[in-house]
């Protein structure tokens, strides 16, 4: 699971990364990726983990379904098969989080469909909903204030 998330949450960034790279005129369009900057997002994929990843971890493992360790194996599994079949088959990154909390719900699902807090996976939906509109408009507020400021 830590390699698939590696695999997925780490090329996104390293992508981003090279994009400025490029833009900024450092580094051509076409050449590898500088080892500087795989390091870099692997220590800053690591620190972020570390930081908050036992709130999502708590929120996954214990606020959506109480998982005992063969539901825990089985969701982490079919997490990990899904991103590494899409880095390797599709080479297309995809979220972590969306790939391992949308296990947990269908492994909760199987012992009962109420077992599921159902309640704290709409919230985890929603603020997936609400992402994708805000990412661009947060943009584009730091354009135009990068742009008033260099004027």
């Amino acid at each position: 699971m830590a390699l698939g998330h590696g695999l997925q949450d780490a090329q996104k960034t390293m992508g981003i990364v090279v994009m400025a790279l490029v833009i900024a005129d450092v580094e051509d369009y076409g050449d590898p990726i500088p080892v500087w900057v795989k390091i870099a997002c692997a220590v800053m994929l690591s620190a972020g983990t570390y930081a908050g990843g036992w709130r999502i971890m708590r929120t996954l493992g214990r606020k959506i379904i109480e998982l005992d360790p063969p539901q825990g194996f089985a969701a982490e599994t079919t997490g990990a098969t899904i991103m590494f079949g899409s880095a390797f088959l599709f080479h297309a990154p995809i979220s972590t989080t969306h790939v391992i909390t949308s296990a947990i719900m269908g492994v909760g699902a199987t012992k009962r469909v109420n077992a599921v807090r159902w309640g704290v996976a709409k919230n985890i939906v929603l603020g997936w909903f609400i992402t994708m509109p805000a990412a661009p408009l947060v943009a584009a507020a730091c354009f135009g204030l990068v742009h008033l400021v260099a004027l």
